[in-house]
């Protein structure tokens, strides 16, 4: 049922706990699944980094979700769902690099160009599909 979800998504938040380091591991799992169920080595992904507000709690440092949106070469977002942090934008990040991809699709179907991954952000981003 998931491979059915990530054959029709066209971009995907990859959503981890700061308070888990086990969530955190899994998000190469997905991030893995995806590339092999969409064949390609680069799509539309956002790593949001969830529950910045439980800092006190945190197991995996910022830093190290940085790293990891820079090895997918994808936005990183640290958000707070309790709070309404960032939430949006994670949502807005990702329907922009949906939107550039399937733009330079286009290009490229014509010839001219390929997709980029979008620089890593700290900050925070009509169709998505949200795997916890």
């Amino acid at each position: 049922m998931r491979e059915q979800y990530m054959r029709n998504g066209e971009g995907f938040l990859l959503v981890y706990s700061i308070t888990s380091r086990q969530s955190f591991e899994e998000i190469n799992t997905f991030y893995q699944q995806i590339c092999r169920v969409k064949d390609r080595d680069v799509f539309p992904m956002v790593l949001v980094a969830n529950k910045s507000d439980l800092e006190k709690d945190r197991q995996v440092s910022s830093h190290e979700g940085r790293d990891l949106a820079r090895n997918f070469g994808c936005t990183f977002v640290e958000t707070s769902a309790k709070q309404r942090v960032n939430v949006d934008e994670s949502f807005c990040h990702v329907v922009r690099d949906i939107r550039r991809f399937n733009k330079e699709q286009e290009g490229k179907d014509s010839g001219n160009t390929q997709f980029e991954s979008p620089d890593v952000r700290e900050e925070a981003g009509d169709k998505c599909c949200l795997l916890m």
